[in-house]
């Protein structure tokens, strides 16, 4: 079974990628994983306000992925694959690729205009050291190329 692992956040470019990877896993008898990112606070406050806000960033993560998670449900009626990990980004990235050896591939999008944000622009620098292809969708599709293309 192929195992598209698609990084969620509340930007435009995680939706195309999530589009892309849910279809192409619909097409492939495949499953998707989702993964939050829960970045690290760059201050430290009071213990108690460092911890509500950890805690909001977290909710927020979650239910980003939870939405996700349900979209993907209604449409395939496959039940996602779900993480949430706080940490920076790329090394969360490449451990959780270390651990789950089943993903086939890592989906990422670039911005409508081209540009690419710092996971792209990371794992682009290092799909060689990767243990799966990546899959960068120009953000620019529309909906009726990435059901195409998938």
């Amino acid at each position: 079974m192929r195992v598209y692992l698609v990084i969620i956040d509340d930007t435009e470019e995680a939706l195309v990628a999530l589009r892309f990877a849910s279809r192409r896993a619909a097409k492939t008898d495949g499953t998707v994983h989702l993964l939050a990112l829960v970045p690290p606070q760059d201050f430290n406050a009071f213990a108690g306000v460092q911890a509500t806000i950890e805690e909001e960033a977290r909710a927020r993560a979650e239910a980003l992925v939870t939405s996700a998670a349900g979209n993907i449900l209604s449409e395939s009626g496959r039940m996602p694959v779900i993480a949430v990990i706080q940490g920076e980004g790329e090394k969360v990235v490449r451990d959780y690729l270390a651990g789950h050896e089943e993903v086939s591939a890592l989906v990422l999008s670039t911005a409508k205009d081209g540009g690419s944000g710092p996971l792209v622009t990371y794992f682009a620098a290092n799909a060689g050291h990767l243990p799966c292809p990546l899959f960068v969708i120009p953000g620019s599709l529309s909906l009726e190329d990435i059901d195409r293309l998938s």
